[in-house]
């Protein structure tokens, strides 16, 4: 009866639940922080002082785009994150099951930062970065008239990137993408997991189900470190993301140390951190979003298949 009460206790939530949960919570977090992200991107790519900060970038936008710009992008942003969180939480979970004591079943927190930074970089180059080019290309049309822009949409904006760019223009900034994303998962993954514990006693696989508020306290937590940690990475894959070939078929930026160099020579230290205020007013409560959702999902499953608990 004990051996069968720690290997209950030992039971842990197959990668393809975890990426369901994410999926599920890339969805609702999409839709409902997408304002935020357009207002970001703006921020980031005004070199000339035209927005004076987040209120006014946002009531800029609406006065002379309309309300329904502050979504623009969505498609593929509400895309990007679903597959994104998909491929985040699945590929850590298994991750994490590399760096399982084979003994206790449990992660140490060497493990957790070493998984999450793999799950980081798996979903950089994967998902993150062509997304989020064609993403920004959208967002950062400025205008009434859809007949004027550019790009038409997500897919006849990635034809004509790979028509102009080449197909490797979908992975403009990489490399920064990569950082990023690896270094936010580490922490992001590792802080979660410590939080529930500090605050909660929540234990994976213990049976235990936190309400939504309690996820999203802990989910909002982990999620404030990662944009102080990356602000400058954020800035040059945005910049890297948003530039075009110009007459002569040169790019300012040749890539992540020549951008990071030339940010701070002509704009100054504080432009590497430009955006890092509609950051933190997106991704910690994105997070808590997500693992609101995320949590509520892996909380059934662990009671209805590794407890075998009435829901």
């Amino acid at each position: 009866m004990a051996a069968r009460k720690d290997s209950k206790s030992q039971a842990t939530i197959p990668p393809y639940m975890k990426a369901i949960s994410g999926s599920l919570g890339g969805v609702v977090e999409a839709c409902c922080l997408q304002p935020i992200d357009v207002i970001k991107t703006r921020l980031q790519l005004d070199r000339g002082g035209a927005y004076k900060g987040i209120a006014h970038c946002g009531s800029t936008v609406v006065r002379t785009e309309g309300v329904r710009a502050l979504w623009k992008g969505l498609t593929p942003f509400a895309t990007h994150l679903t597959l994104k969180y998909t491929l985040r939480m699945g590929s850590n979970a298994m991750f994490q099951t590399v760096f399982k004591d084979k003994e206790t079943g449990k992660v140490s927190n060497h493990g957790r930062l070493l998984s999450g930074f793999g799950a980081g970089v798996l979903e950089a180059l994967a998902i993150v970065t062509p997304f989020e080019v064609v993403k920004i290309r959208l967002q950062q049309q400025k205008g009434l008239s859809p007949d004027l822009f550019k790009y038409k949409g997500p897919i006849h904006c990635a034809r004509t990137i790979v028509r102009e760019e080449s197909f490797l223009g979908l992975w403009s900034g990489a490399a920064p993408t990569v950082m990023r994303n690896g270094t936010n998962q580490a922490v992001m993954f590792t802080a979660k997991n410590s939080f529930d514990v500090l605050l909660w006693n929540k234990h994976e696989g213990d049976g235990k189900s936190l309400h939504p508020w309690q996820s999203m306290i802990s989910g909002f937590l982990a999620g404030t470190a990662g944009p102080f940690c990356t602000g400058p990475f954020d800035v040059v894959k945005t910049r890297l993301m948003a530039q075009t070939r110009d007459g002569e078929g040169g790019l300012k930026y040749k890539g992540m140390v020549h951008a990071i160099r030339t940010i701070y020579a002509e704009e100054g230290l504080v432009a590497l951190w430009r955006g890092l205020l509609p950051r933190l007013m997106r991704i910690p409560p994105g997070q808590a979003i997500m693992w609101a959702v995320a949590d509520q999902v892996t909380g059934l499953y662990e009671k209805r298949y590794l407890l075998n608990a009435p829901l």
